[in-house]
């Protein structure tokens, strides 16, 4: 290392000393959604020691020349411009406003020197796309709105994209998924600074759960990613999921691409952000989670329905994903629908999609992704939220729920 570098280095590091992480620093930009953006500022902007919450101080900058426009046409003023994110030791970028433009490079040089200051930086659901853009994704796993996970993956390949993820805690740059999860990391920033107890007060105040199960899997969307429409893998695509419940693997898809393995799986993962087993895997695992919901067919039916190669197979993807087996996942879904409801849409699968399979006396059948689609949309799935009792202290977890991390 050179001398000017190791006192640049060494004058960053007296720097840093001065940044406390207490001091949170939102960015603002225009175009930005309200909801996204009023999550930083009501977890670390509002004083609520009387319930055990240590204060922060917040500071609200503006990205850009103001006033800020966002959802429905309001328009906001920040107090702070860009020169106050020198003072804050936490950076919080709550979203951007467009996945396909560049932020302002004023912005980006501003996380870039607070990163390298010591400040931990993060991105809430499309604020990944403004860190990645800084390079502090770089060689890093993240996270982002399953929607736009293929997207920051094709952009910036040097960035370990997980679209299963609610929140990914890298050390000092974090990321998250869309909306909710944006509270989810924010409890869990609580919790790192000031413990599980300050943590859980928190949760409470705003009637949230103070820790989530499970990951984004169970809202991905079965349709193709936006980018993907006019590459050659689109076909290869849309004939997987029509085929799901049929038995094949990768090397069925790569030859139908007609690729090497090798060559198929780096093109993959380009254009969606996962690796194509992982992506078939989810495909599956979706589509027994729509059986349940909507046919009475057997856990052993409808593993043999999505392609698995045995019920135990089933049962274990379908654990990992979903925090629960495939029996309880039903029975509580059941649980949560008057039984009509139920039926009824059970009634319009088994109209739209003729069955596809060897009779079995019992109703639905292999879904094609349209008619999937359509009665998903019809009956509320489990992304319904818990009353409020749910999120009482000392209450028990369901069963089959894991922990988030």
């Amino acid at each position: 290392m050179s001398q000017d570098s190791a006192t640049a280095t060494e004058a960053a590091r007296k720097l840093t000393g001065r940044r406390r992480r207490e001091v949170v620093a939102v960015l603002l930009f225009s175009g930005g959604p309200i909801f996204e953006s009023s999550i930083p500022l009501s977890v670390f902007g509002i004083d609520r020691q009387d319930a055990g919450v240590p204060r922060y101080r917040l500071l609200v900058c503006g990205g850009e020349e103001g006033p800020l426009r966002t959802t429905g046409g309001l328009e906001l003023t920040a107090p702070y411009g860009l020169e106050a994110i020198s003072r804050a030791g936490t950076v919080v970028v709550p979203a951007w406003r467009s996945i396909t433009s560049p932020p302002p490079a004023e912005a980006l040089d501003a996380l870039r020197r607070a990163h390298e200051e010591g400040a931990r930086i993060v991105g809430l659901c499309t604020g990944a796309f403004v860190l990645a853009a800084a390079g502090l994704l770089d060689g890093r796993p993240a996270t982002t709105h399953w929607m736009y996970a293929p997207t920051l993956a094709k952009r910036y390949p040097s960035v370990h994209v997980d679209p299963r993820e609610l929140f990914v805690d890298d050390g000092d740059v974090l990321t998250s998924a869309g909306t909710a999860a944006g509270i989810d990391l924010c409890l869990h920033i609580v919790r790192t600074d000031h413990g599980t107890e300050a943590a859980g007060a928190l949760a409470r105040r705003l009637v949230v759960p103070p820790r989530r199960s499970g990951g984004q899997e169970r809202y991905l969307d079965r349709s193709l990613p936006e980018e993907i429409g006019s590459d050659p893998l689109a076909e290869v695509v849309a004939w997987a999921l029509e085929h799901l419940h049929e038995q094949f693997d990768v090397e069925t898809l790569a030859a139908r691409a007609y690729m090497s393995r090798r060559t198929f799986d780096r093109r993959f993962r380009s254009l969606t952000g996962s690796a194509p087993l992982q992506w078939l895997i989810t495909q599956r695992v979706l589509q027994a989670q729509r059986l349940l919901e909507t046919s009475d067919y057997s856990v052993d039916e409808v593993a043999g329905r999505c392609g698995f190669r045995s019920p135990v197979a089933l049962r274990g993807h379908f654990r990992r994903q979903l925090g629960s087996s495939p029996a309880a996942y039903r029975a509580a879904y059941r649980a949560r629908r008057p039984q009509g409801v139920a039926e009824s849409a059970a009634t319009v699968v088994e109209t739209m999609v003729p069955s596809q399979g060897p009779p079995s006396g019992r109703r639905g059948s292999p879904l094609s992704t349209a008619p999937v689609a359509v009665a998903a949309s019809m009956v509320p799935g489990e992304h319904s939220l818990p009353g409020p009792d749910a999120y009482a202290p000392g209450r028990p977890a369901l069963p089959g729920q894991r922990s988030a991390p």
